[in-house]
């Protein structure tokens, strides 16, 4: 089964004569299976390489670019898997599009700051980058109706969207394919990131992030649970960041002397990666952390949702030194909307005075199992 990916289109009308496309994502999203069909679906002749391929390695070894004209032959389109395993890359293929006329280049990459450094200089003004985030709802709701929706909401709490959990029926089946995925891959791009080699380390820092959620993280107080310096910490987390696990949410402050805003709160882009770390995939009625999958869940599927519809934004909570606080503040040009999550439908909540008192201009509301889809479709 192939589930139709929100961003194709757009990759599609993005793959443009001597422009390089990219895909990144973390590990086992579908970046294959979503080059694949791509490329069947514009049915141009195709070179397809792969970094895992030493002999993908060797046909681009010789960085010339004669040796890349006779490469491409009379193919239209180069398409690589797993760029940024194959050295040099970057500047590799910013002599192609530089030289081979009409080239279109598609590549994808499952970590981020390995490409970013490798693509990033070479190819400013040569490039368009799409991440690709386990399934949406928006693409979950091209096969599945509103009362299904509703219906597989627990289950997508506790088991996450990963592609290939809608092959696996069983709830045994669902818990040993995230097991895996959190020993075999999660760190693997991380891992093989020059001077990192404590992955038990890691793996510690992200069950400590992982009982925290929606709450303020102190570098230096993770630091002492672990036995790392906060400078390794904030290193560890942002190479977290890169390669799509965690993500990173400030405090929303005008310098108002009353606000939090030194300090971050930590998101996972998937709920299942983040109950297999904390080895709790349980049934969500036997679970005492619903409300913390649910802002996770929730806030992940806006964050897919801004970037696949290119939502020009940035995100914040805010809380005050009162204990004030509100989830979610999008700042969308020039405008603050705020959003209070909550998974019971029945617990009211109101904008805090102080917010208002500051923020007149901004907008309000609560987002519940009741009317969330209309947030994140």
């Amino acid at each position: 089964m192939f589930l139709e990916r929100d961003i194709t289109g757009q990759i599609i009308d993005s793959l443009k004569p001597n422009k390089v496309v990219l895909i990144l994502g973390a590990r086992r999203t579908g970046k294959t299976e979503l080059m694949n069909h791509i490329l069947n679906s514009v049915k141009e002749k195709t070179l397809i390489l792969n970094g895992d391929d030493l002999s993908s390695h060797s046909l681009l070894e010789e960085r010339t670019a004669e040796n890349y004209i006779s490469l491409l032959g009379d193919n239209k389109i180069i398409a690589i898997d797993e760029a940024q395993k194959i050295d040099n890359i970057g500047l590799k293929l910013k002599l192609m599009v530089d030289t081979v006329p009409s080239i279109k280049i598609l590549a994808s990459g499952s970590s981020a700051f390995d490409l970013s450094n490798k693509l990033g200089e070479p190819l400013t003004g040569r490039k368009r980058t799409f991440k690709l985030s386990p399934f949406s709802q928006s693409e979950y709701s091209k096969v599945e109706s509103i009362v299904e929706t509703k219906s597989r909401l627990k289950e997508r709490l506790v088991f996450g969207c990963y592609p290939e959990l809608l092959e696996l029926k069983s709830r045994n089946e669902k818990s040993a394919y995230l097991s895996e995925l959190v020993n075999s891959y999660l760190l693997k791009d991380i891992l093989e990131f020059d001077g990192i080699r404590n992955a038990k380390k890691i793996l510690d820092l992200l069950k400590l992030i992982a009982y925290q959620i929606g709450k303020e993280v102190s570098l230096s107080e993770l630091g002492n649970n672990l036995g790392l310096h906060k400078d390794t910490v904030a290193k560890y987390l942002d190479l977290l960041s890169k390669v799509f696990v965690v993500y990173r949410l400030d405090g929303y402050s005008k310098n108002l002397r009353k606000e939090v805003s030194k300090m971050s709160r930590w998101y996972f882009y998937d709920n299942g990666i983040r109950n297999a770390i904390i080895n709790n995939l349980n049934d969500l009625s036997l679970r005492n952390d619903q409300g913390d999958l649910w802002e996770n869940y929730i806030l992940s599927e806006r964050v897919k949702y801004q970037n696949y519809n290119n939502l020009l934004v940035s995100n914040y909570f805010w809380r005050t030194y009162q204990k004030q606080e509100i989830d979610w503040i999008e700042e969308r040009e020039g405008q603050l909307y705020a959003s209070e999550v909550k998974w019971n439908p029945k617990k009211l909540a109101r904008v805090p005075k102080t917010f208002m008192d500051a923020y007149p201009e901004s907008e309000f509301q609560i987002i519940n199992p009741d009317n969330y889809l209309k947030w994140i479709l």
